[in-house]
This record gives C-alpha cells, structure tokens and sequence, in this order.
C-alpha cells in the first residue's frame, strides 16, 4: 500500500526526532511491502524564519494532500518576544483548525520496563500501565460563551460549559472504534450528578454506544472519582472518553503516572482517517542537536498513525513489540536512564527500534 505522510519537523529537536521515527517507518514499509512519500513542510519557529508567519498556506495544502501528518515540536527561546498572534504554537492550533480535528488521544503508557520510573508504588504499576484518553478538543467550557463585568458593584466572570449531542456523538464514535481494536471496553468521564452539559453526555454517550456499538461495554465514571483512581489503580483503565476540560486535566494527571513525557504521543482526529500525530513534549531547544533527545514519543506517534489512519494493526503492533524489545535489552535515552542501564542517543534508539522489527 502507499501513503503519503505530510512531516512538520518544527522546531528543537523537531528535526531529530522525526527522523527517527522515520526511520523506523521505512523499516515497516520495507518488511510489509509499503511505501510511504514523506514531504518535508514548515511550521512553528522555522516557519516564521522561512516564511514570515508560523503556519504557511503551502504547509496547510500539503497536509491536506497527504494522508496523514507526523508533527515534531513548535516553540522556543528563540521566538519568545514575538507577538502572541504570531508566536510559533499559532502554527500547531492553526493547522488542527485547518485539518477539521476536533479529538485528542492521549495513550499514557507505562512500559513494564520503566515500573521503577513511575512516581506510584512499584506494586501498582509492576505490571505496566497504558489509559488512552479520548478527549473533546474544540467544545465544552474553553469554547463556550464568557463574561467579565461589574454588577452591584461586584466584579464577576463567567464561562459557560456547552456541549450538543453531534458533538458528543462524534467523539464518542473515536472512542468506540479505539475500543473495538482494544479490549471493547470503554469508561465515560462526567459530573453528571451535578452538571446538566454533563447529564446531556452520559445519556448521549450510552445512547450512541447501544445503537452503534453494542459489543462495547460502557462504565461511567465521575471526574473526581477518576482522579483519585488513575492515582490508586491505574491498570483498571483503557479506553476514556471525556470532554475538553476534564480530559485537559486528566491527560496530564495520567501521563505523569509513566514517569516521563519523553514515551509519550499523541493524536488529533476529525471527521476523516486524516490525523495529526505527535510526541506530547515540546521543542526542547536546549537538547536540540546534541543527539540526546528521545525519540520513542515520536515514534509511537507514527505507529498509531499506522493503527488509526491507515488500519495497520500488525504492522502497529511490530513497533510497540520492538519497542518493548529494545528496553527490555536494557537500552535507555537520558530522560529514562537508569542504574546499570545503557545509555543511548537519539540516533541509535531508532535504530535500534528499527533493528527490532
């Protein structure tokens, strides 16, 4: 099969890590019989230097003639004093507007080689740990209509939290086909006892999931009790969905469970198989070139690339393999190195992953 794959190195170690997990990519297509096309294409700081403005049209037309788009990191030192409005991120928000995305899947993964990294007890990760995160990324409370005035005297602000049931059905539709290639099983995060955007989403949600997906097993769960439980047991989850404001914050509660960010990625999706994927750390300016940064994040980026927008699940599967394969050889980057580990660099991870496979 051929696909084309729109690649924004970005900024920092941008560059480097994509490289990596190109590589890797190209060990795929040549033991599965594929070819990808990888075009180059500015964004963020690099942007801004090539072409005056973070997020050029020629970047928005090639990712929109591929059929999927690896992203590195945007930002640094370098672009801090510039306006807000053509500050290197504009790049990254601009692009997920211009691609229609309005998902973001989070998976925190801990290896069952980094038990040791995670800031829980080892008894509670010894087994490793992977919540994917299925969260609502262009409605609810950040998007909702808002208010700052002055009334009797007293100065207030309001935000309005906002959901209707396309929205909530559309995510809930990512969500169930994540399941379907995992365990059928799917837990809903609301506050249903107390909000009525929320009692709107848990009886949209199991109304969607009855009609469409009735071999996927639904558990709601509310946001305060999700919180205290990805702490207290955290291998009882796999596939969560929840809106744009819990999922912020629960996202980044269950990625601090794996230890490091640098085994992270991401993804946005929208109506199409058309995603952006991407490692959920940043740019990292003052690693960028010096061969130290890691690429797994990255890297995992474009194996669920393969999963999700092109329905490879071997091949998928053949990089979480090598993957595990490599840090169960004892091979660690810096952010992950460990006592009587061996310390690699970003170049030879890959390639070692790559050798993996």
């Amino acid at each position: 099969m051929n696909f084309n794959i729109a690649v924004l190195d970005g900024d920092g170690i941008g560059p480097e890590i994509c490289a990596g997990a190109i590589k890797v990519l190209e060990k795929i297509a040549d033991k599965y019989g594929h070819t990808f096309d990888f075009t180059h294409l500015p964004i963020g700081g690099a942007a801004i230097d090539e072409c005056g403005t973070p997020l050029p049209e020629k970047t928005i037309q090639g990712c929109m003639a591929g059929d999927s788009v690896l992203l590195g990191a945007v930002g640094g030192y370098k672009w801090d004093s510039l306006p807000v409005d053509i500050r290197p991120e504009k790049g990254l928000l601009g692009i997920r507007k211009a691609m229609g995305l309005y998902s973001n899947i989070r998976p925190a993964k801990l290896w069952k080689s980094l038990a040791n990294s995670s800031p829980l007890k080892y008894e509670l990760v010894k087994n490793g740990v992977e919540i994917i995160i299925v969260r609502e990324l262009t409605g609810g409370i950040y998007f909702g209509e808002r208010r700052h005035a002055t009334e009797n005297g007293v100065e207030y602000a309001e935000d309005t939290e906002k959901y209707s049931v396309p929205e909530i059905e559309r995510i809930t539709k990512i969500a169930c086909e994540l399941a379907l290639k995992r365990s059928k099983k799917l837990v809903s995060v609301d506050k249903a006892n107390v909000l009525e955007s929320s009692r709107l989403w848990r009886r949209t949600v199991h109304g969607y999931c009855e009609k469409h997906y009735p071999e996927i097993e639904v558990r709601d769960v509310l946001v305060d009790n999700m919180a205290m439980q990805i702490v207290k047991d955290p291998s009882q989850f796999d596939v969560v969905v929840t809106s744009n404001l819990f999922g912020d914050i629960l996202s980044d509660e269950a990625a601090q469970v794996t230890g490091s960010i640098g085994m992270l990625a991401s993804s946005s999706l929208g109506e199409t198989k058309r995603g952006l994927y991407e490692p959920i750390h940043g740019s990292a300016p003052d690693i960028a070139g010096k061969d130290i940064a890691n690429p797994v994040a990255t890297i995992l980026a474009a194996a669920m690339m393969l999963r999700d927008s092109f329905e490879l699940q071997k091949e998928y599967q053949a990089i979480e393999n090598a993957i595990q394969a490599v840090l169960d050889g004892n091979y660690r980057t810096a952010d992950i190195m460990e006592e009587g580990k061996i310390k690699v660099g970003c170049k030879k991870m890959a390639q070692l992953i790559a050798d993996a496979i």
